[in-house]
């Protein structure tokens, strides 16, 4: 679906075929939301891994910047995916030199996952810019802009989140 186009559905349009304020609000959102969609669809492109893969990298990376052990049953949980597929995801990302098997530092029957320096370069190379980009925009905000921001997308994930008796 187009999301650039008055000619869909009259879910994001008033009477006038315009936008009012509120549907212009999530007209955006949705756009935004599909410009981030293709960005991470050319970010795994560029990587040659799929969604799943860079899901997994990214947990790892954020995990190691904050010192935390990742192990199997972590990422299984995080990513929401069978031990099985836990495990093939982790042989994938060995092969193609993202992560390293470790033995745990404590416990010598357990493993932790860990991602190589070359991935923290590569995952650096491939989205440092748009995060700059990202970072400014959200730089040239007020405080007050920045606190009206926030407040509306944590309401929004909570609609989100919430129960929906019509599915």
């Amino acid at each position: 679906m187009n999301c650039d186009s008055a000619a869909g559905s009259g879910y994001w349009y008033g009477l006038e075929g315009q936008p009012d304020p509120p549907s212009a609000v999530l007209h955006a959102l949705r756009s935004y939301r599909a410009a981030e969609v293709a960005t991470r669809r050319s970010t795994r492109d560029a990587m040659g891994m799929g969604e799943t893969d860079l899901l997994a990298l990214r947990y790892l990376l954020r995990a190691q910047s904050a010192g935390e052990r990742v192990g199997p049953k972590d990422l299984s949980r995080t990513l929401g995916i069978t031990t099985a597929s836990t495990t093939s995801l982790i042989d994938r990302l060995v092969g193609s030199g993202h992560v390293r098997r470790q033995p745990h530092p404590t416990d010598r029957r357990s493993l932790v996952i860990v991602p190589t320096a070359a991935t923290d370069l590569e995952v650096r190379a491939t989205l440092g810019e748009m995060h700059r980009r990202m970072l400014a925009v959200a730089e040239g905000l007020s405080a007050q802009e920045s606190r009206i921001v926030v407040g509306f997308l944590r309401r929004m994930t909570e609609a989100l989140d919430g129960p929906d008796e019509n599915l």
